[in-house]
């Protein structure tokens, strides 16, 4: 028996902690941050909270005999991939990140690329009032000190939990994706959106939003990934099973 440590948080990890889930040689743990209040229902054991830096979590790996750590989590959630490619180390075991490809700019996007949420608040247009913030619900603070010498701005943020900081002169919807076009398309009309803030998250489940800012000439603040640790990487979960094949031989029958 094989034991995988999942850092997750995304939709690719739910997904790969059910199809690992079906191999007898494999047992799962998944890790959460718990920063979101209803996550999407996961398969094997379940762990939330943090592990208290690089060393709580190379000790964790270390006190349950952890085979192999799998990092799913968001692609903008720097500190914890930074951890997890110094805790490997300390423990001696595998590791891979599973990294879904960025989006990529394409003719007729107007993206405003920089490097933070905090940036992406500033690089707000004072021209700009009506604000479509994508970018989650706990990297508010910038906005509503932007809100102090823009009060004119209205925000709309969309999340799945309540955030903790309520911005004035805006409204919350609370929801999970996947977003079908259409549904992008009318909201940005419905709320007649002039900018959109978004972490460039890649995948398909929010893209819609990218194609819909593209078809109604709608700029995006487009926050740009960390800088990802030295270290084996995967795109897909089924280059990640294939990765879990190669390391060790009682996988040999996974696909």
């Amino acid at each position: 028996m094989k034991k995988v440590l999942i850092l997750g948080g995304t939709g690719d990890a739910v997904k790969l902690a059910a199809k690992l889930a079906t191999i007898p040689e494999i047992a799962i743990i998944s890790s959460l941050a718990g920063r979101t209040k209803t996550p999407s229902a996961l398969v094997g054991e379940v762990r939330i909270g943090g592990f208290g830096g690089t060393d709580g979590l190379a000790n964790f790996l270390k006190e349950n005999a952890i085979d192999f750590l799998i990092d799913a989590t968001h692609p903008c959630a720097g500190q914890i991939t930074m951890n997890g490619a110094i805790a490997v180390k300390a423990a001696n075991i595998p590791h891979l990140m599973l990294v879904r490809p960025q989006w990529e700019k394409v003719s007729g996007d107007n993206w405003i690329e920089v490097e933070s949420v905090a940036a992406a608040a500033q690089a707000i247009p004072a021209s700009i009032n009506r604000v479509f913030i994508t970018s989650g619900r706990q990297q508010l603070e910038p906005f509503l000190q932007r809100s102090q010498f823009h009060p004119e701005t209205w925000y709309l943020m969309r999340s799945i939990d309540p955030p903790d900081i309520e911005l004035p002169n805006s409204e919350v919807l609370l929801d999970r994706g996947p977003f079908s076009l259409e549904q992008e398309r009318h909201l940005l009309r419905k709320y007649q959106i002039q900018a959109i803030v978004s972490k460039n998250s890649g995948g398909d489940a929010t893209y819609a939003k990218i194609i819909a800012a593209r078809e109604l000439g709608i700029p995006i603040i487009m926050v740009q990934r960390p800088v990802m640790p030295e270290g084996e990487k995967a795109t897909s979960i089924e280059a990640t099973i294939s990765w879990l094949n190669l390391k060790t031989s009682k996988l040999g029958g996974a696909k």
